[in-house]
Formats: structure tokens, C-alpha cells, sequence
């Protein structure tokens, strides 16, 4: 199947963000906590996802959370501990770009873990998210997928473009010989940890813009409610005549453009 047409995604996906932005209003009303755990290969395109989701929302209420390696006082924490700090207060939505999963993904795969804390966390898992979804958090799980080949291409293009260089780190680099290793964890850690209250759902990300539209499309369905917009209102007219900004003109920047 082609990939997508720009012209043809931003016009579906601007329908979407609308929806968004009443699901937003409904979660920000009704008190409500949402968690959304984005996990899947490297250059699946997860980021690009989370930003097509965010852009249209009050970033005091949607937040993304991408946490960097822990430190060595977290080591030492229950493995579950410095996630929990991150999750939503009420009125909330929070993106997780990778979390907790990853002891299931890469520390698995890498040997960042050993095979003990491995199978306790998916052991562990169920009943952390049991917990929290009793306590009334919406939790939904995706998977972006993504073809081998799909994949080469995408870290191709990272290592010869100087702007996307930052995101091809060393474990990327490393991780590449372990597709089919990955894979394997992937299908045991979603027969582990899927569950009603906790689902796993996976989206193919072969084409990203398609696949940013089927995420965002099947998530509004698993959040059906909604809550309209308010009325239209008129401004009040300003009392005399709209006045320029002006600020002296040593603070100004001397204009490039």
C-alpha cells in the first residue's frame, strides 16, 4: 500500500484533533485520569504520534512523559516507584513515550536487567496496573509496528540528515541485530500484561501518517464521551483606538528577516 498523501493526513487528522479537544474538555470537567503508554521498535514513530496528539491540547492538562536512563538512587527503588510520580492527577492526560515497559523491551533484550527482575516484573505488572485502574486511572496500551525493512530505512535516514542525527542513539545502533529477539519479547510481554482493565492494542506504523490517524481514530472510540464546546461570544468593542506595543528601542533585537 503507498504511503499516504500529506495533503489527504492533515486534513483527516484536523478532524481528529477536534475530537481531541472535546475528549480534553470532557476529561478536564469530570475530573478524569488518563494514561496512554506509547511502546514499540525503535523509529516506530512514537514521538511523531504523541505530538500529532498533544498539539491541539492545553499543555497544562496533557503532558508527555519520556523519562531518561534511571539514576543510581532509582536503581535501588522499587521498579514501579519513579513511574508512579508521573501518572495523572485528576483532569489530566499524560503520554507516556516509553515507561515502565521497558523492562520488558530493551533492558530484557540488552541485558540491562537480569532474567530474575525480568520475569518479576511480568509477574509485578498486572497487579501494579490492577491497582491503579481500581483506583479509577483509564490506562491504554499501544504498540507501534514497523517491518525490518521500514525500519533500515528510517535509521538510514537519521544517520544522513544532521537535524534527525540526535534521535539514532548507541542502543539503537546495537539493538538493530535483535529484531526478531525484540519481537519475541514484545509478543511475551503483551500474553503477560494484557487485560480488560489494561488492554494492549497494536497499530501498524509501516506508514506513520496512516498509522498516527488509526491510533488517534481507535483511541477516541476506547474514550467515546465527550463534552461540547461553549457557546460563540462577541468581544467587547476596545475604548478608542487599538494601540502599538512599544517597548525602548534598546531592548529590541536588530530584525534578521
Amino acid at each position: 500500500m503507498a504511503h499516504m498523501k500529506r495533503k489527504a493526513y492533515e486534513e483527516s487528522l484536523e478532524a481528529l484533533q477536534d475530537e481531541l479537544i472535546d475528549l480534553q474538555r470532557w476529561v478536564s470537567s469530570n475530573g478524569k485520569r488518563i494514561a496512554i503508554v506509547f511502546e514499540g521498535r525503535d523509529a516506530a514513530g512514537k514521538g511523531g504520534v504523541i505530538k500529532a496528539i498533544e498539539a491541539p491540547l492545553n499543555d497544562r492538562l496533557v503532558r508527555r512523559v519520556a523519562l531518561p536512563k534511571p539514576t543510581e538512587r532509582q536503581q535501588g527503588q522499587w521498579y514501579f516507584q519513579r513511574y508512579i510520580e508521573h501518572l495523572p492527577a485528576a483532569g489530566e492526560i499524560v503520554l507516556f513515550d516509553r515507561s515502565w515497559y521497558n523492562r520488558a523491551g530493551v533492558e530484557h533484550v540488552m541485558g540491562f536487567c537480569t532474567d530474575a527482575q525480568y520475569r518479576q516484573f511480568l509477574l509485578d505488572c498486572p497487579e501494579f496496573e490492577r491497582l491503579v485502574t481500581r483506583d479509577g486511572l483509564i490506562l491504554l496500551k499501544y504498540w507501534l509496528a514497523v517491518d525490518q525493512a521500514e525500519q533500515e530505512q528510517r535509521f538510514a535516514e537519521r544517520a544522513s540528515d544532521p537535524r534527525k542525527r540526535w534521535k539514532l542513539s548507541p542502543v539503537d545502533v546495537k539493538a538493530r541485530a535483535d529484531y526478531a529477539k525484540y519481537g519475541q519479547s514484545r509478543d511475551a510481554m503483551l500474553e503477560a500484561t494484557h487485560a480488560r482493565q489494561a488492554p494492549w492494542f497494536v497499530v501498524d506504523f509501516n506508514d506513520q501518517r496512516r498509522g498516527r490517524l488509526n491510533l488517534i481514530a481507535h483511541l477516541l472510540k476506547q474514550l467515546p464521551a465527550r463534552e461540547p464546546a461553549p457557546p460563540a461570544f462577541d468581544l467587547p468593542k476596545l475604548a478608542g483606538k487599538p494601540q502599538r506595543e512599544r517597548v525602548p528601542k534598546k531592548y529590541l533585537i536588530r530584525e534578521t528577516y
